[in-house]
């Protein structure tokens, strides 16, 4: 008589429970065919007002002489906006007092308006909640480490690809942001440090560096799909990298666009030629799972993210990140990691480092963070597989600190 066998993924996942997504006080929008809607168009909304950060260094030329005053006067405001982090027409005393009103008002018009904000205990970690021109609600969180500031900032208004999981996609997509409200994010941050809003203070102990007094390292893992808005946050990352006065004069290096896994979007990024770190959100490697935890699986499957990802290392050279929120028997088997690891390294040594991010534990929910000695399972089976693993060090639970907690917070109490 035959003996059924079985592989040792088949084993293993007989091992624990597996716990299904589902959304929880909200219902996910679905299409027609019932499967969860996925928006990839932006709502038509009225358009935020041009800024300067929307403009080409020649274009800003062009609008200062529209404006009546000679061209140079771009290059001050520049300065004044990427530089000193400010829009204040008081604080521009090189600008001529009778026409600097009119000027600052035809080239930095408010993109932001802060509604609330939210600090730890510590104050090295600030939730910045923006209310835009058309009343969209976005977040940013600014966030102190040893020898480095990082902002994690919002590309949409809303989000269009309807995880379960994610407070962002709960009400779907409102509408892309511009460049300029992408770039604002950070010249508030900026103005925030400056004036001693962030705490720590990096001359004193410590690694941190005396440089550090800005914000040095940009994620794209606020609030929207980054390359479902590519156009503009790819025009926003070359402001980011434009030397100052003309853009914020940062690193690269420094900066991290993430995607759930948009593969012709990924294929074009490759193409850009900036040296910026890619990360892929991949969450589960079976598309069993995946389908249902990343609707958009249903479009580009696991391993077409995957092959999406080395190509963009294999084009770039430069060493791609994987995602993976651990979620309490969910995804974060044993067997989940050794599947992960195969596939990974099918394709390579020395391509991808892997970041599990521990949930926000939810007491109560199937969104809930795994346990302690199974995350540490996970992270040591990937490395000892010889893929280069960390546990990402999480930031913000007091305050709400997953991206979309605050807006809808803010749109309950409305």
């Amino acid at each position: 008589m035959a003996t059924e066998t079985r592989t040792p993924f088949e084993e293993q996942r007989s091992a624990r429970p597996q716990v299904r997504p589902r959304t929880e006080g909200w219902t996910q929008a679905q299409d027609s065919a019932g499967r969860p809607l996925l928006q990839f168009a932006s709502p038509k909304r009225g358009k935020p007002p041009v800024h300067l950060a929307d403009m080409t260094v020649e274009e800003r030329v062009e609008k200062v002489k529209e404006l009546g005053l000679p061209g140079f006067r771009a290059k001050q405001l520049s300065t004044h906006y990427f530089t000193h982090y400010t829009s204040d027409p008081a604080a521009m005393t090189d600008l001529p007092a009778a026409q600097r009103e009119e000027l600052v008002a035809g080239m930095l018009p408010p993109l932001l308006t802060e509604t609330r904000r939210l600090a730890t205990d510590k104050g090295d970690t600030i939730k910045f909640l923006w209310k835009l021109h058309d009343g969209a609600l976005v977040e940013s969180v600014l966030m102190r480490y040893p020898g480095r500031i990082t902002l994690c900032v919002s590309s949409q208004a809303g989000c269009g690809m309807n995880c379960p999981f994610c407070a962002t996609g709960q009400a779907g997509l409102t509408r892309n942001m511009s460049t300029a409200e992408i770039i604002e994010q950070i010249v508030r941050a900026n103005a925030a440090i400056a004036a001693g809003e962030l705490g720590g203070d990096p001359r004193k102990g410590g690694q941190d560096r005396v440089d550090a007094e800005r914000v040095t390292n940009i994620v794209f893992m606020g609030m929207g799909e980054p390359l479902a808005n590519y156009k503009r946050v790819i025009e926003a990352v070359r402001t980011m990298i434009a030397p100052q006065p003309h853009g914020l004069g940062m690193s690269a290096r420094g900066i991290t666009v993430s995607t759930v896994g948009l593969v012709p979007a990924i294929k074009k990024l490759a193409d850009e030629d900036i040296p910026l770190t890619f990360a892929l959100s991949l969450h589960a490697p079976d598309d069993e799972l995946r389908d249902e935890l990343i609707p958009v699986n249903s479009r580009w499957k696991a391993d077409e993210a995957i092959d999406a990802a080395y190509e963009y290392y294999a084009k770039t050279g430069r060493r791609v990140s994987i995602e993976y929120a651990l979620i309490k028997d969910m995804n974060d088997h044993a067997w989940r990691a050794d599947l992960l690891a195969e596939k990974l390294n099918a394709r390579g040594k020395g391509w991808v480092h892997v970041n599990p991010i521990p949930l926000n534990p939810t007491p109560g929910s199937v969104w809930t963070s795994s346990e302690p000695h199974v995350q540490d399972e996970f992270v040591r089976r990937l490395n000892a597989a010889g893929v280069p693993t960390t546990l990402r060090d999480t930031r913000g639970k007091e305050i709400d600190g997953a991206c979309g907690q605050l807006a809808a917070a803010d749109e309950t109490d409305v």
